[in-house]
This record gives structure tokens, C-alpha cells and sequence, in this order.
């Protein structure tokens, strides 16, 4: 229940933001004079409008008031979704090694429906055993002592449950075929992760595809990515771009429907599941 109601958190976040950027446009106005007029940075309004950050009652009152949302019921309904909207999500106990720029990600990956990615680099972190996502810590944060690496380990299993959870969402996933080859943490960690793709790939829930080499160059040109879902219909589908020390998060329906191609292809392209479950067998046999 938690987990729903601080991942439902964020899309009242989010909700609220497009909102306020709907009235906004609907009335010309800038960004910047909005911004003024809640003594505020035009920035500051970018972030609410995407839902990065909280809301302030006051500033919320002031928008609308801007706006000329002189209804009561429909003020105290988006003061309510702002009310809602600053609910903690249990991942802010880790806000010690979660930057402030995937909280929202990890927001949005709980309160999805559909969840498609496609990786190359390593296996997708919520498809990583525990060897595995310890050894990908590890890489990836040199300087990190082992205190820290256990909680960033903790924290990519804590985000696996909602594959099992009441409410999982459909997960399709197409891994690169070089991210099962890279070894992370040797030979028994990667038996150990193959086998696992292979059970979790059997999942109802679950689609795993492998982009195999043997296919050549393919749709996925530009790199990772991954393409969320949600069901309140007044909310648009998003695309996660990470980036080394940051995140794109597009919304807009002409990128989103761009990437959404791509995914297709994606998965025309890549083996089917079965045949997907045949070549990480193989490979596991190998090790």
C-alpha cells in the first residue's frame, strides 16, 4: 500500500504540473512572468510543470489566481492534487544515495502500467540478481565504500518487488545481446544472472527479448531508453533518457511517438521470447 500511494504521489505530481501548463498556455502566458508572479525563477516553473518538484499551497493559489481560475470547486480540487502530490515515496529513505533526478523515475516506474526499455550496456536493474547489481555498483561507483554500495544494492531490490507486487505492471524488455556477453562479477554471477532472465522471463507479466548480433545494425541507434505507461488517461506516456549525471524525461507527443517506433521495431526485430530463452541457455552453458 506504501509503495501505490508514494508512487500515486508522483503522478499527482505530475498530473498537477501539466495542468498548470495547460492553463497557462491556454492564457499566453510566459513562463517567466508566471514565474514572477510567484516570486520565483522561470526554471522554477519548468520544474513544477514537469513534476520535479513540490508545490507550495501559496504558489499553487497565485498560478491559478494568475490564470483566472476563479472557480471554487476547481481551485480546491488542484490544491487538493498539490496536498496529495507532497507525499514522501518510500524511496526518500535512500535519498542518501538516490539522486534527486531519478526519484522521479523511480516515482513514475510504480505507478506505471506498461513498461518497455531496451538496454545495452547491462542487464536492466530491475531484471539484476543481487551478485550482479552489486558488481555493477561497484563499477560504476569506484570511490564507494561498502556501506554505500549495500544501500544502492538494497534500493535496486526494493524497486524489483514491483514486478511480483498486486499491481505489476506489464514489463517487455529487450536486452542487447552484448549485455549478456560484458561479465560483471565473473563467471558464477553471470550463470546466476542468466538463469534468472531465463525464470523471471517466464513471468505472465514479463517480456524479454534479446537483440542478437547476428542481426546487424538495428533501430536502436541512439542507446538505451526506456518508455512509460500510465492508466489515468489525462496522463501522456513517457520517455526516460539517463544521462551520467542527469535524466530527459519527454513527454511531448512528437518525441514520444518517435521512440515509440523504435520500440516496435525493437521488438520486430529481436528474437521472440522463446527463441530469446534458447540463446541465454546457451550461453549459460558456456560459463
Amino acid at each position: 500500500m506504501a509503495t501505490n500511494e508514494s508512487s500515486g504521489s508522483v503522478v499527482r505530481r505530475i498530473l498537477l504540473g501539466s495542468q498548470l501548463r495547460r492553463l497557462r498556455e491556454s492564457r499566453g502566458i510566459t513562463r517567466e512572468a508566471a514565474g514572477y508572479s510567484i516570486r520565483a525563477s522561470e526554471s522554477k516553473i519548468s520544474r513544477m510543470e514537469l513534476g520535479r518538484v513540490s508545490f507550495k499551497a501559496r504558489d499553487v493559489e497565485d498560478l491559478l489566481t494568475l490564470y483566472g481560475v476563479t472557480d471554487g470547486a476547481e481551485r480546491e480540487a488542484l490544491l487538493g492534487l498539490a496536498r496529495e502530490a507532497n507525499v514522501a515515496g518510500w524511496w526518500h529513505s535512500y535519498g542518501d544515495v538516490l539522486p534527486g533526478w531519478f526519484q522521479t523515475y523511480v516515482g513514475l516506474e510504480g505507478a506505471a502500467s506498461h513498461i518497455s526499455v531496451y538496454e545495452v550496456q547491462f542487464v536492466h536493474g530491475l531484471l539484476q540478481t543481487e551478485g550482479y547489481a552489486h558488481a555493477v555498483v561497484v563499477r560504476g561507483n569506484p570511490k564507494a565504500d561498502e556501506a554505500e554500495i549495500e544501500r544502492r544494492v538494497s534500493l535496486r531490490m526494493e524497486r524489483q518487488k514491483l514486478l511480483f507486487s498486486e499491481r505489476a505492471p506489464r514489463f517487455h524488455a529487450v536486452l542487447d545481446e552484448a549485455a549478456l556477453h560484458r561479465p560483471y562479477g565473473g563467471p558464477e554471477v553471470m550463470r546466476g544472472q542468466l538463469q534468472h532472465l531465463i525464470d523471471i522471463s517466464e513471468q505472465p507479466n514479463v517480456t524479454l527479448q534479446v537483440m542478437p548480433f547476428a542481426h546487424g545494425g538495428h533501430s536502436g541507434e541512439s542507446g538505451s531508453f526506456a518508455m512509460l505507461r500510465f492508466p489515468e488517461s489525462d496522463l501522456s506516456d513517457v520517455v526516460y533518457l539517463e544521462q551520467l549525471t542527469s535524466a530527459l524525461y519527454l513527454d511531448k507527443g512528437e518525441d514520444v511517438a518517435q521512440y515509440e517506433r523504435v520500440m516496435e521495431q525493437l521488438h520486430a526485430e529481436s528474437l521472440p521470447p522463446a527463441a530469446s530463452r534458447e540463446l541465454m541457455a546457451r550461453l549459460l552453458q558456456l560459463l
